[in-house]
């Protein structure tokens, strides 16, 4: 591993909201690729190598895998193995909301669901707190006073040092923010999906989180990697969208091809690649603290933190971005934010 004082050089860190804690402007997502489908080897490797390129935040949730838990049990093993010493150094986050064990208390909003996913989260990775717990998504059918009273309760019992909310909408950012305010506890940060083809969080939740000092963490920045080479000439067959999951063919329109398409042209007169221009892209604003990559392989890490060579746009190649990065379907999560 690098020299720490070589670690933190290039990365530029930025502040979360109103609050203390900066967050590297390109943050490891461990959503994919880190289950026990993939092997242990190649998750320590990715991670070293994040690690030693100054990312410092390590993003998961209780039902990463496959199967659920195996993301925590696997970056349990790499903290332990590789990553021992430097806890003081990390910020690792952790989520509950959606499915984890069966029956009614392993799912939604409830104090029962979220404080009983924390335990379990902090077992499976060995640690004795996480530094930003979530509730990850809006459960209609539980008071929000209960849901955002779990997460104060998790910081008073000092199993996490900041509490954040994921797929909230605007209004309902401003009432957690508020229902913690009067708890004593602060809303740290908030984590929504948000790409070139997904732009949801611009007209309304940004200012909530700009006049509320809340910082912005963006998942999906890639939309799921149609934002990236591989489906420039049509769909590999090794691709996501050709695989059971998250991401359908369906979002695949001729029209969405073609403005990845355009997009890549663009992103191609800037030096950059398409993944790396749409990583810069959503740095763009002062308000967005960090944007999540997953990586398959150290290769893939080390071309998505190219996006740092170049995240400066000049107003002109705004205006023509704008003509292509447009709505395209792709918010499988916007059920969440709609209540």
């Amino acid at each position: 591993m690098m020299q720490d004082g070589d670690r933190y050089a290039r990365m530029p860190y930025r502040r979360t909201g109103r609050s203390g804690l900066l967050l590297p402007a390109i943050s490891l997502g461990l959503w994919q690729n880190f289950g026990h489908d993939r092997p242990l080897e190649t998750q320590r490797s990715i991670v070293r190598r994040a690690f030693d390129l100054g990312i410092t935040h390590f993003d998961l949730a209780n039902n990463y895998g496959p199967p659920y838990g195996s993301a925590e049990e696997n970056f349990g093993r790499i903290l332990k193995s590789d990553l021992a010493g430097h806890r003081d150094e990390l910020v690792i986050s952790s989520k509950a909301g959606y499915d984890m064990w069966p029956g009614p208390y392993g799912i939604w909003g409830s104090r029962k669901y979220l404080l009983a996913s924390l335990d379990q989260s902090l077992r499976r990775m060995g640690l004795k707190y996480v530094d930003i717990f979530y509730s990850h998504r809006f459960d209609s059918q539980t008071p929000l006073e209960e849901t955002m009273g779990a997460l104060d309760t998790a910081v008073r019992q000092g199993k996490a040092l900041y509490v954040g909310i994921s797929s909230y909408s605007a209004q309902r950012t401003r009432e957690a923010a508020a229902i913690l305010a009067r708890m004593g506890t602060r809303l740290l940060i908030h984590q929504p999906s948000y790409s070139m083809l997904n732009r949801w969080i611009e007209p309304e939740l940004l200012d909530v989180l700009g006049q509320e000092g809340i910082g912005c963490i963006v998942f999906s920045p890639l939309a799921q990697g149609l934002l990236t080479d591989r489906y420039l000439n049509g769909i590999p067959a090794d691709s996501r969208v050709s695989q059971a999951g998250s991401f359908s063919r369906d979002m695949l329109t001729d029209e969405t091809l073609a403005k990845v398409r355009a997009l890549n042209q663009l992103a191609q007169r800037r030096g950059q690649t398409l993944a790396q221009m749409a990583l810069a892209w959503t740095l763009r604003d002062p308000r967005v603290t960090s944007t999540l990559v997953g990586a398959s392989s150290v290769a893939q890490l080390e071309q998505n933190l190219g996006a740092l060579d170049k995240l400066a746009f000049a107003p002109e190649e705004l205006s023509e971005l704008d003509r292509y990065a447009t709505e395209s379907s792709l918010n499988i999560w916007a059920a969440s934010s709609r209540n």
